[in-house]
């Protein structure tokens, strides 16, 4: 949706680019191990984005604005520095980002410029020990003038129908592992006592 509602930008001439951007953290191998230069290493990991927009932008015309830097596809790594003027910029998978990552991102946002942030709190790969930038981000920003938020639910699931079950099963095992817990915890505290 968020790509979606920068493409309609872009098109309706309301931005001249688009930038997108994802934190370097990974379910899984870590870029250093991947073979080959920068690119070669980003490419695989940023492929989401490349396959939203080739869901909604013919591939002559995606690989135009690619070559002209009309969309832009940036690690935020590298985005320390940058004003970004004029464009719909978009963090994707930010529930990966640190609390210094999201809040350096957050900065970047120069005149006649939108950021759309998204995240799922359910998917969060940083080590136990790192708070999610997105969970502060959303308690520090939540009555800032000018920053709204949108959640989604089960039912907003717009992958194949037996995605939502998985979900709802996920969920019901969490909720019963919490509880568990609790009560461990729970009946330990009493026989200290």
């Amino acid at each position: 949706m968020a790509i979606a509602l920068a493409v309609k930008a872009l098109k309706n001439k309301e931005v001249r680019k688009i930038i997108l951007s994802r934190p370097a953290v990974e379910a899984g191998e870590k870029l250093g191990f991947l073979p080959g230069e920068m690119k070669d290493k980003l490419d695989p990991y940023l492929q989401p984005l490349y396959d939203a927009l080739q869901d909604m932008i013919p591939a002559v015309k995606l690989k135009e604005y690619m070559e002209n830097n009309v969309i832009q596809i940036a690690p935020l790594a590298f985005m320390r520095g940058r004003t970004l003027n004029d464009a719909v910029i978009i963090l994707d998978e930010a529930q990966n980002t640190t609390t210094h990552q999201i809040k350096m991102f957050l900065t970047r946002l120069g005149m006649n410029a939108k950021m759309i942030v998204t995240g799922d709190m359910t998917q969060i790969d940083l080590p136990a020990s790192v708070t999610s930038g997105l969970k502060e981000a959303m308690g520090v920003l939540k009555h800032v003038p000018g920053i709204g938020r949108v959640e989604f639910n089960k039912k907003d699931i717009v992958r194949h129908k037996l995605v939502q079950r998985i979900v709802e099963a996920y969920d019901k095992f969490d909720k019963n592992k919490l509880r568990a817990a609790k009560k461990d915890t729970s009946h330990t505290e009493n026989k200290i006592d």
